[in-house]
C-alpha cells in the first residue's frame, strides 16, 4: 500500500486583506525599517527630507530608532522577528512603513 501525495502540495498560506491605502501622509508618522542592504544609510535620508518637503506634518522615524532586520533563519525564527518588527511599528505609532528602497 502506497500513499500519493500530491506534488502540488497544499495551500499553507493564510489570505489576509491589505490595509487600505492612505491617502495622504500629513499628520502621518512614517516608520524606516532597513536590513542593512542596498544602502539604506544613504537613500533613507533622501527620503525623509523628500517626504518632509512634500507632507510639512508627516513624521518619520528613522531606520536607526529600529533595530536592522535579518530576514534569515527558520520560519519560526522569522515569525519571531517579525512579530517583534510590528510590535515595535506599532509602539511608535506608525501608519506607513518604509522597507525596502536601494539603487
Amino acid at each position: 500500500m502506497y500513499k500519493v501525495v500530491s506534488p502540488l502540495g497544499e495551500s499553507t498560506v493564510e489570505e489576509v486583506a491589505i490595509a487600505p491605502r492612505l491617502s495622504d501622509l500629513n499628520g502621518k508618522t512614517v516608520c524606516e525599517v532597513w536590513n542593512g542592504a542596498f544602502r539604506g544609510n544613504v537613500t533613507f535620508p533622501v527620503i525623509r527630507k523628500l517626504l518632509e518637503k512634500r507632507y510639512p506634518g508627516v513624521k518619520v522615524i528613522p531606520y536607526t530608532e529600529f533595530p536592522l532586520q535579518d530576514f534569515h533563519g527558520t520560519t519560526g525564527q522569522l515569525l519571531e522577528r517579525v512579530k517583534a518588527m510590528v510590535d515595535l511599528a506599532i509602539q511608535k505609532g506608525c501608519d506607513a512603513v518604509i522597507s525596502g528602497n536601494g539603487f
